[in-house]
């Protein structure tokens, strides 16, 4: 009897991490049909986004389904700023790592798009500056 409770808790962790792997798989294949032949991509902590047609739109995920949280036409786009996730607004440097946001700047308006990753981040800055020129 008592070896059967020593199992009891362990079989408790194996059903709860099985449920958070279903619901991760579930969020990347919505996230994946969601994408599907946008040109740019990304999917992590801070939620999904993508450029599709030139507009980039991002959404987050939210009871088993992807919200969405805003967009922005990328020929609009001026400026692009990489700056902390919560601390106002103050820019990052070029050594921080870890969550931030990009400042969206264009046609009188400015939209933040949050990244669980700088370096990503830093990618996404250069390829919608890029884009953005050529929709001009």
């Amino acid at each position: 009897m008592s070896h059967g409770l020593l199992w009891l808790p362990l079989l408790l962790v194996f059903v709860l991490l099985t449920a958070l792997g279903w619901l991760e798989r579930r969020r990347q294949r919505l996230f994946r049909e969601w994408a599907e032949g946008s040109e740019l991509a990304k999917l992590d902590g801070c939620g999904a986004a993508r450029l599709l047609d030139g507009v980039l739109s991002w959404s987050t995920f939210e009871a088993g389904q992807l919200k969405p949280e805003g967009e922005f036409v990328i020929k609009q786009l001026e400026l692009v700023e990489l700056l902390a996730l919560r601390s106002g607004e103050a820019p990052l440097t070029e050594e921080a790592q870890g969550a931030c946001r990009l400042r969206l700047v264009g046609d009188g308006q400015q939209r933040d798009l949050p990244f669980a990753d700088a370096d990503r981040a830093r990618r996404w800055m250069g390829e919608l500056m890029a884009r953005s020129r050529c929709e001009l």
